[in-house]
């Protein structure tokens, strides 16, 4: 922990626990209120922190503030993998000033991860139902002066947003209880409850333009469920597949709920397949060596299929 980054945090900390203790509030609803009064000026917390740290620095009370307000839907994207995601969106998209939907962002740390990894190429768009989840993730993006709109709302009902360059999304997983909008999908299921990360694929494939990329963290055994041949058809109708890496299971707290990263491009008049699929496995993410490796597969890869 970098001692910018900590003192941030330590800051934030003892301001959201007196507003506990004095509003009788959640954490995570003084931690709403501590990022308002920031926000306001009337708190000096980051002086002389760099985005990342500020950035981090909030990931971190937040992730203080889940385990009180236990949220099971909404776990934070560690933030090895939110770079991981970055570096892809940097290799593929390749607009100076994109556009980056996440609609499934909660308070928006993938989404921010990625934007400040490129920061000053990116606008982005948020998508989140639970209300105070995004209104931390509004105060997080105007904090760490990114440019984003956040849109509170369930995202598979009819989104008001134009194509963008690119989606990033760690997906919901589980069953969508709505389905009299699931059934605007192709992807429903015939019969009881669609797979909600199945409708989100193709949400986002909706409101991609032709030609731009896709970036989701999946289930490692997507294509091995009941509806696995439903999901691979559309998608051989819709999207070029680019990229399937499987995740390291020591980032998740449990070896079941193992994922990996989808790499999509949406199909354009004219434009081909890759030659193959990237096909591959992510190794440690905590060592520098093996990472380094991987980089310089990928990037071989992408100079044979994409270059």
């Amino acid at each position: 922990m970098n001692s910018s980054m900590e003192s941030i945090f330590t800051a934030i900390d003892n301001e959201t626990v007196s507003i506990q203790k004095q509003e009788e509030t959640s954490y995570l609803e003084s931690l709403l209120t501590t990022t308002e009064r920031w926000l306001d000026g009337q708190l000096t917390i980051a002086e002389g922190g760099t985005k990342e740290d500020v950035r981090k620095a909030i990931q971190l009370s937040i992730l203080k503030g889940m385990k009180e307000h236990v949220q099971p839907h909404h776990q934070m994207t560690p933030d090895a993998l939110g770079l991981l995601i970055g570096y892809l969106v940097e290799l593929f998209v390749k607009e100076q000033q994109a556009t980056v939907l996440d609609p499934a962002a909660g308070t928006g740390n993938l989404l921010f991860t990625v934007m400040n990894y490129l920061d000053g190429r990116m606008s982005g768009t948020a998508v989140e139902l639970d209300d105070l989840l995004i209104r931390l993730a509004s105060n997080i993006g105007n904090l760490i002066e990114q440019p984003v709109t956040f849109y509170l709302q369930d995202a598979l009902q009819p989104l008001l947003i134009d194509p963008v360059d690119c989606v990033v999304s760690d997906l919901p997983v589980g069953y969508y209880p709505d389905e009299a909008t699931a059934s605007n999908y192709e992807l429903k299921a015939e019969e009881g409850m669609s797979y909600a990360h199945h409708l989100f694929i193709e949400q986002s494939l909706r409101h991609t333009k032709e030609g731009g990329y896709l970036f989701f963290v999946i289930p490692r055994n997507i294509f091995e469920s009941p509806l696995a041949g439903q999901l691979h058809s559309f998608l051989k109708q819709q999207a070029h597949i680019q990229a399937v890496m499987e995740l390291p299971e020591n980032i998740f707290k449990n070896a079941q709920h193992a994922k990996a990263v989808l790499v999509l491009q949406k199909k354009r008049e004219g434009l081909k397949a890759p030659k193959e699929v990237l096909l591959a496995r992510v190794p440690n993410m905590s060592k520098p060596e093996t990472m380094a490796k991987f980089f310089t597969q990928v990037n071989g890869w992408f100079k044979e299929n994409k270059a």
